[in-house]
């Protein structure tokens, strides 16, 4: 069962609901606060996930190389476009309501959570993690994260956030499945090393959270792809000749 999946996706429609519900009850400052808040916590779950790495050569390795690939393939400008195509029939369904917002910033801003919630590096580590090991922590860290994170933007945006959960739900149930599939060439040493990536790319979400450094988080997605196999290469390849 994919429980984290599912536990996510429920939080941001729950989390969507509440804050298209409540509108503009809380402060701008409450929401900025808030804000920190989410960040630190990702940091935190990255932090742990780092701490157990096996091979931190071939993580590094894995993190310039996989950054470098996204960044030569535009992978975060697609990402966006995406976003931008996704976002169109949503707001018909739902057009903004919030005067106060123009039409440009409602669509910048929709785009964004659209990345953040379909598009984390948090929230594709998680899911393959789930898939792979049964283990659902990093998911339900992430719902908790994803609820309020939801309710604050819908307050903004209002019940159109909820409906990002549909596409969220459907990406991360394809990694699920597919993560089923590689776990059997795995071994615990690459296991270990590839939640050590996923820590990195925590770690770099809070940072975009908090807005201290903007990290290419989308481009540093190709990194969670090569570093099981880099893991392998350098216990078998390199090692032995040190």
């Amino acid at each position: 069962m994919p429980t984290g999946v599912i536990i996510n996706a429920a939080s941001v429609l729950l989390g969507g609901l509440l804050g298209g519900f409540l509108g503009d009850k809380f402060s701008e400052q409450f929401k900025n606060d808030i804000t920190l808040i989410f960040g630190v916590c990702s940091m935190g779950m990255g932090i742990y996930s780092i701490a157990p790495m096996k091979y931190m050569p071939a993580v590094i390795f894995a993190l310039v190389i996989g950054t470098g690939i996204g960044l030569w393939m535009h992978l975060g400008q697609w990402i966006n476009k995406g976003a931008v195509e996704m976002q169109k029939p949503i707001s018909k369904l739902f057009p903004n309501s919030k005067t106060e917002m123009s039409h440009e910033d409602f669509v910048n801003t929709l785009v964004t959570v659209i990345v953040l919630f379909c598009a984390s590096g948090t929230g594709i580590y998680g899911s393959l993690d789930n898939g792979m090991t049964g283990d659902t922590t990093i998911l339900i860290s992430k719902s908790v994260l994803d609820f309020f994170t939801a309710a604050i933007f819908a307050c903004n945006l209002g019940y159109v956030v909820s409906i990002i959960a549909i596409p969220q739900f459907i990406l991360f149930y394809i990694l699920f499945l597919l993560a089923r599939f590689i776990f059997p060439l795995t071994t615990p040493n690459m296991i270990l090393d590839f939640k050590a990536c996923g820590g990195f790319l925590m770690l770099a979400t809070g940072f975009r959270m908090v807005k201290l450094k903007m990290f290419p988080i989308a481009d540093m997605i190709p990194a969670m792809v090569i570093i099981m196999p880099l893991s392998w290469i350098w216990a078998n390849w390199f090692l032995p000749l040190l």
